[in-house]
C-alpha cells in the first residue's frame, strides 16, 4: 500500500519544510495555507510530517541534531567558517525549495554540536529593504536582517525552542520612532507589535 510505504520511508527535505511551516501556522495560518497549496500538499500530509519529525526527536534511539539534519536534508550545499563572538564554528547551509532566497542554516561547533538552527538569507540573494516599521511584514526578513536594519536590537527569549524575539526601535511611515517587538519562527519574521 503506497501510504504505508511512505510512512515507513525516509523523512525528506519536503517533509522538513512542512515541519517549518507547521510551526509558522501558529502566527500566519493564511500564509501557511497558501504555501501548502503551492506545494501540492494536504493538511493530513503536513500533520503526518510533523508527527514523524516529533517521533524522530523524541525517540529513545534519536540521532544527534547534526546527524538528523544530514539524514533528512543530505549533504549541505555549503559549509562556511564563521566566528561568533570569540568562538569559531561552521555554518552548514541547505536550500529550501519553497523559499529559494533562503537557506536553512545550522551552526556547528568544532566538536560537532549544533549551536543554532534557522532560516537565513542565501549567499548572494538580494536582502530585503528594511527602513520602516511597515517593511516588517510576515516572512519578509530573517532575525539577522532585522537586527542589522534596526540596530541596536536586543534579543528576547522565544516562547518555544524554534522561536526568537527581538526588541528594537523603528520609524513608522511618518518617521515617528516606535519601540517594537518582533517574533520569529525558525528565524523568519512572523509578526511585530508596537509596544510604545
Amino acid at each position: 500500500m503506497p501510504t504505508q510505504k511512505r510512512l515507513a520511508g525516509s523523512f525528506t527535505a519536503l517533509d522538513f519544510q512542512q515541519v517549518l511551516l507547521r510551526r509558522m501556522a501558529d502566527h500566519n495560518p493564511d500564509l501557511v495555507e497558501d504555501a501548502r497549496h503551492g506545494m501540492g500538499l494536504s493538511l493530513a500530509q503536513m500533520r503526518e510530517a510533523n508527527k514523524r519529525w516529533q517521533a524522530m526527536l523524541h525517540s529513545p534511539h534519536a540521532r544527534g541534531a547534526l546527524s538528523r539534519y544530514r539524514s533528512v536534508l543530505g549533504e549541505p550545499e555549503s559549509r562556511i567558517p564563521r566566528r561568533v563572538g570569540d568562538l569559531d564554528c561552521e555554518a552548514w547551509l541547505w536550500p529550501m525549495p519553497y523559499w529559494p532566497a533562503l537557506r536553512f542554516e545550522v551552526l556547528v561547533s568544532p566538536e560537532g554540536g549544533v549551536w543554532n538552527e534557522w532560516l537565513v538569507r542565501a549567499p548572494g540573494a538580494e536582502p530585503p529593504r528594511l527602513t520602516t516599521l511597515e517593511d516588517l511584514t510576515p516572512w519578509s526578513c530573517t532575525v539577522d536582517e532585522a537586527a542589522r536594519a534596526f540596530a541596536p536590537a536586543r534579543p528576547l527569549e522565544g516562547t518555544a525552542p524554534t522561536r526568537w524575539g527581538l526588541a528594537f526601535t523603528a520609524p513608522d511611515a511618518l518617521g515617528v520612532r516606535r519601540e517594537v517587538v518582533a517574533e520569529f519562527t525558525w528565524g523568519l519574521l512572523q509578526r511585530t507589535a508596537v509596544v510604545r
